[in-house]
């Protein structure tokens, strides 16, 4: 039986979280973070996952991610979500050490071969991480759901944030922009297969980079780009900094296929829904091009690592991820002081 997993989801990957105004919207009641010395990080910044120290010399960092389904075939599907959970763990400067399944299918529409193949999907990656699934929960839902509950270790002091860039830090971007409009073409049926290849390389790729940036003191503040695109998750580190950022677009990492998409007025509604939350914080060229504008609030599934490091750090962080396969990763701008913001030129 041949099944369309994206015809079963109203929005595929990262591109169905909710949009960022919306979330402070829900978030601005909540209460604060919980008076505890040894929770290093919680709600208070937006960050990647929560980190609890254990002890002197161990911290335990927790994340949770989940979506529909962004592409057709149920063991990509598996891949690309299991990625982009654990992504969030190398995020904090931290070493995955196991996972549980977050499992939500239509059960009466699925077969359960195609619920079996997303499951293994994500235990493939997760045995590239080498860490097991140990457990986790599944429910019958309307729509396909399938991610996980990922852990780290780090040591307290090796602990990334979003929080702690500097002025005068340069931005290094490690993966190329353009997923969600690769994944909305490839909803309509206008992905070239170089374009699934593509699209397949980068979001299966586990941002192993973030562990041993985690070794380096010049590294300040680390995140992944996802949901809210480049432009949000930069905002991220700017307000939780209290700097101001610019960013070249010429030197932004794109994946070839998506700008070709782009230009011809390819874009994920989430984009549209990312610049109506912030746009107003962000200054753009007059003559910007709007596909351009698209790429810069693209919702990002399992995107790359975004690093804020000292300027003497650049070229170590680069030689990191080039080390590691990550052949894209540009520096593409730089942190001042001033008010939270970004200017894009």
């Amino acid at each position: 039986m041949s099944v369309k997993l994206t015809e079963f989801s109203h929005g595929g990957g990262c591109g169905c979280k909710i949009s960022p105004a919306i979330l402070s919207e829900i978030l601005s009641s909540m209460p604060g973070r919980p008076n505890h010395p040894d929770l290093l990080v919680g709600t208070e910044s937006s960050d990647d996952a929560a980190v609890y120290r254990l002890n002197a010399a161990q911290a335990i960092v927790a994340t949770t991610d989940f979506f529909m389904p962004i592409v057709d075939d149920p063991f990509d599907f598996g891949r690309i979500a299991a990625t982009n959970a654990i992504s969030d763990i190398y995020a904090m400067g931290a070493q995955p050490i196991m996972a549980l399944a977050i499992v939500g299918m239509p059960i009466d529409k699925l077969p359960v071969e195609v619920i079996r193949e997303i499951l293994k999907g994500g235990e493939s990656v997760c045995a590239t991480a080498g860490i097991p699934v140990s457990g986790g929960h599944s429910i019958d839902s309307v729509e396909p759901i399938y991610g996980l509950v990922a852990l780290g270790i780090v040591h307290p002091d090796r602990v990334k944030r979003n929080d702690k860039a500097q002025a005068g830090d340069t931005l290094i971007l490690g993966k190329g922009l353009g997923i969600g409009v690769m994944s909305a073409a490839l909803k309509k049926g206008l992905l070239s297969e170089e374009g699934y290849r593509q699209m397949i390389d980068s979001t299966t790729r586990l941002n192993t980079p973030g562990s041993v940036l985690a070794g380096m003191p010049g590294v300040h503040a680390l995140t992944d780009v996802t949901g809210f695109g480049l432009l949000g998750h930069l905002l991220e580190i700017c307000h939780g900094s209290k700097v101001a950022a610019e960013i070249e677009f010429d030197r932004l990492p794109l994946l070839s296929i998506a700008v070709e998409l782009a230009k011809q007025g390819h874009a994920p509604g989430a984009a549209g829904r990312n610049w109506a939350s912030y746009g107003h914080e962000v200054t753009l060229p007059a003559a910007l091009p709007e596909w351009q504008k698209n790429l810069l609030c693209d919702p990002q599934t399992s995107g790359g690592l975004l690093v804020a490091c000292a300027r003497e750090e650049v070229d170590s962080v680069l030689e990191i991820f080039n080390q590691q396969g990550f052949g894209l990763a540009s520096v593409i701008g730089t942190l001042s002081a001033g008010e939270p913001g970004v200017l894009v030129k």
